[in-house]
C-alpha cells in the first residue's frame, strides 16, 4: 500500500485533492472486523445508507404520478414535458458541484443536503399554486437528486472492495427501488383519499426520516474540510471525470427512455383507464427491484459490457410494446419488461464508473455518471413531451424513437473498444 500523503497544513479553502479518501482498505470500521481481521464487506454503515436511500426516493417519487394532473388543474397541461426535464437539469446543473464537495466536506452532508431540499420542496407545492411557481419549483427540486444519490454511490465505492461493487449497487439500487415502488402507490393512495395535500406532507416526512437516520453514518472522508464559499467555485476538470466517459455515453442514451416514460406514463395510464396511475411506476420499480441485486452480481461475474448488451436489447424491446400497446395488459408488459431491463442497467453502469474513476475523485466520477443520466432524461423528458403534443396517436412514434435510443447505446456497447482490458 503506498504511504498515506502528509497533511496540508495550509490555511486554504480548496483542498489538495490527492490527500481526500482514504484508501478503500483504510476505510474498514470496528464493526466491519471479524475477529480475524477479515472485513466485513456489508457493515452497518452500509445498510443505513441503504435505508436512508429507501426513504429518500419514496419522498419525490410519491408525487411525480399526480403531477401531470396537478399542473394541468392549474392550466399548464402544455407544460407537461417539463415536470421532469426542469427537475432533471437542475440535478445535472448540480453535479458537479455534489461531485466536488463530497470530495472535500464528505459524501454524508451531501446526501443530508438533497434530503433537506426534497423536504422543503414538498411543503411548498401546495403553496405554489401558479404554473410559474410549480415550474420554478420543480427546478428547485431537482437539486435533491442532484446531491443525495453522487453522495451515496460515492460512499458506497469508498467502502465496498471492486468485486463487489455490482452487488452493492444493486442493493443501494434495491433499495431506492423499494422506495420508488411504494411511494407513488402510497402517493396515489393519498391523493385519492385525502387530497393531494397529504401526499405532499408525507412526501415532506419521508425525506425528514432519511436525514434522521444519516446522522448515524461515519464519513469516508480521511481530511475534511469546513465550508467555504470558494469550495462552491467548479473548476474546468471538476466539471467531467473522463475516466468515465465510455459508461456515461451509454447512460445518456439508455436514459432517454427514462424521461419519456416518467413523462407520459400517467398520460398512457389514463388512456387505458388505470385510475390509480401511482401503480403503473410500481409495476415498473418492483419489475426493477426483482433483478438489481442479480444484475450487479451477473456484472462483477461476467463484466460490465456483457450484462449491458442484454440490458439495452431489453430496454429497446420495451419501448416496442409500449409503442404499439393495444390494451392496458400490453402497457402493464412493456413497462414490466423496461424494468427488468433498468435494474439490470443501473448497477452495471455504477460500478463501472467507480471501477474506472480514480480513488481520490470518486465523487467527481460518480456525478459524471448523473449527469449523463440526466441529459439523458432531459433530453427525453422534452423530446417525447414534444412528440407526444397531448395526442395519443402520438403515442407508437414517440417510443419508437426511445426504441432507437437504446438500440444505439446496443452498438456502441458492442463497437466501442477504448479500453482493451474487461471492465
Amino acid at each position: 500500500m503506498h504511504k498515506k500523503p502528509a497533511l496540508n497544513n495550509s490555511s486554504s479553502a480548496v483542498p489538495d485533492r490527492s490527500s481526500i479518501i482514504e484508501p478503500p482498505a483504510a476505510v474498514s470500521t470496528p464493526e466491519s472486523a471479524a475477529g480475524l481481521g477479515t472485513p466485513r464487506v456489508y457493515t452497518r454503515q452500509f445498510w443505513l445508507v441503504c435505508l436512508s436511500s429507501l426513504l429518500f426516493f419514496s419522498s419525490f417519487n410519491m408525487i411525480i404520478p399526480e403531477l401531470p394532473a396537478y399542473l394541468t388543474e392549474l392550466g399548464g397541461a402544455d407544460y407537461k414535458g417539463l415536470i421532469i426535464s426542469l427537475f432533471a437539469l437542475t440535478a445535472m446543473i448540480s453535479r458537479p458541484f455534489s461531485g466536488r464537495l463530497a470530495d472535500t466536506l464528505g459524501r454524508v452532508p451531501v446526501m443530508v443536503v438533497g434530503s433537506v431540499v426534497c423536504c422543503l420542496c414538498s411543503l411548498v407545492y401546495p403553496v405554489l399554486t401558479s404554473i410559474a411557481g410549480f415550474l420554478l419549483l420543480r427546478l428547485v427540486h431537482g437539486f435533491s437528486t442532484g446531491f443525495t444519490p453522487t453522495g451515496q454511490t460515492a460512499y458506497l465505492s469508498d467502502i465496498i472492495p471492486a468485486h463487489r461493487r455490482g452487488e452493492a449497487m444493486g442493493l443501494l439500487g434495491t433499495a431506492g427501488s423499494v422506495g420508488s415502488a411504494a411511494g407513488p402507490a402510497l402517493g396515489g393512495t393519498l391523493a385519492n383519499h385525502f387530497g393531494l395535500n397529504v401526499m405532499f406532507y408525507c412526501s415532506s416526512s419521508f425525506a425528514i426520516l432519511s436525514i434522521i437516520i444519516l446522522i448515524g453514518i461515519r464519513d469516508t472522508v480521511a481530511k475534511k474540510h469546513s465550508f467555504h464559499p470558494r469550495l462552491l467555485k467548479v473548476r474546468r476538470e471538476d466539471l467531467f471525470e473522463p475516466r468515465v466517459l465510455t459508461p456515461a455515453i451509454i447512460m445518456a442514451l439508455i436514459a432517454y427512455a427514462y424521461g419519456a416514460i416518467f413523462t407520459l406514463l400517467p398520460d398512457l395510464g389514463g388512456q387505458f383507464d388505470v385510475r390509480n396511475k401511482g401503480l403503473l411506476f410500481s409495476y415498473f420499480t418492483v419489475a426493477s427491484l426483482l433483478v438489481r441485486l442479480l444484475g450487479g452480481k451477473a456484472s462483477d461475474r461476467f463484466g460490465r459490457r456483457a450484462v449491458l448488451r442484454v440490458s439495452a436489447t431489453f430496454i429497446a424491446i420495451a419501448m416496442l410494446i409500449i409503442a404499439f400497446a393495444d390494451s392496458r395488459y400490453m402497457l402493464i408488459a412493456g413497462v414490466v419488461v423496461y424494468g427488468f431491463a433498468q435494474g439490470i442497467t443501473s448497477p452495471t453502469l455504477l460500478a463501472w464508473a467507480a471501477d474506472l474513476a480514480h480513488p481520490t475523485h470518486r465523487g467527481r466520477g460518480m456525478a459524471s455518471l448523473y449527469i449523463s443520466m440526466e441529459l439523458g432524461i432531459l433530453l427525453g423528458a422534452l423530446a417525447s413531451g414534444w412528440l407526444y403534443g397531448n395526442e395519443p396517436a402520438n403515442t407508437t412514434l414517440t417510443f419508437c424513437v426511445c426504441s432507437a435510443m437504446a438500440a444505439m447505446a446496443w452498438i456502441f456497447i458492442n463497437f466501442n473498444h477504448t479500453r482493451k482490458k474487461k471492465p
